[in-house]
């Protein structure tokens, strides 16, 4: 299996080169390096969207609520690793963005993991509605667009 069907379904992709220092005690990179990726994955998403200049104007972006990770393979130096982000559930004000690492080095999972992203007002610091024009862009980016 290769890489691209790996991480088929997922139209937000970005690549990692693993370091040295990300690996612990154990001989393999930390779990908690697999947040970073995930986190650089959801940045590349929001740049794709134009949500982060979208912020910068409005006040409105997202924060994090909640993450999770399910470690398949342990990764480790060197390596490079694929990582896709995608949205797999849009709410009022929040969606779930679904993430999958996968080694180059190995051409298999590595983990695979979701957070949950609301909308918040950075101005007011409250919560929001997701806007009508990030939802059609997230709409768009889903179906391949």
């Amino acid at each position: 299996m290769t890489i691209a069907d790996l991480l088929k379904g997922y139209y937000v992709t970005t690549q990692i080169p693993v370091a040295w220092a990300e690996m612990d005690a154990f001989g393999h990179v930390n779990n908690v390096v697999y947040f970073r990726y995930f986190e650089i994955a959801r940045i590349v998403y929001l740049e794709r969207l134009n949500g982060l200049a979208y912020m910068e104007e409005t006040g409105i972006g997202p924060i994090l609520a909640s993450t999770q990770c399910r470690f398949r393979v342990p990764l480790t130096y060197p390596d490079t690793v694929s990582v896709g982000a995608r949205v797999h559930s849009l709410e009022a004000d929040r969606f779930t963005m679904d993430y999958c690492v996968v080694s180059q080095r190995l051409e298999k999972v590595a983990a695979e993991g979701s957070g949950v992203i609301v909308m918040f007002d950075y101005r007011e610091n409250a919560k929001t509605g997701i806007p009508q024009v990030l939802r059609q862009r997230i709409e768009a980016i889903e179906r391949g667009e």
